[in-house]
């Protein structure tokens, strides 16, 4: 069994005189997970935490700010357990964890038009 988690606040329809603002935070969780049919190994859990916020301009201009892995945790988004060969490797190859890694702390910018 895999713990999961995916939850978070927002903050909109405030009153004025900052009715114009919206924020929000949100947390993702993924528990340990199985790599193998059986059990024998298992990836490491991660925890990843976003956040947004912007301001209506106008009732049909919106300008937002929304920020990736918020504490810019070093975790993986998916890991594969098999068996790779690298030059200098055995010929079997070598059984091992490869991941994905979560992309580091990103922040973007949104202009959004709304008719």
């Amino acid at each position: 069994m895999v713990a999961t988690f995916d939850g978070g606040v927002a903050v909109h329809d405030l009153p004025a005189p900052v009715d114009r603002l919206y924020g929000g935070l949100r947390v993702r969780y993924l528990g340990p997970r199985p790599l193998t049919q059986n059990d024998s190994v298992s990836s490491k859990n991660t925890t990843l935490v976003y956040a947004d916020a912007g301001y209506a301009i106008t009732a049909h201009w919106i300008v937002g700010l929304n920020v990736f892995n918020l504490l810019n945790t070093y975790a993986s988004d998916i890991d594969y357990f098999y068996v790779s060969r690298l030059p200098g490797e055995p010929l079997a190859g070598v059984a091992d964890i490869h991941t994905h890694p979560a992309e580091p702390r990103e922040i973007r910018a949104t202009v959004t038009y709304r008719w």
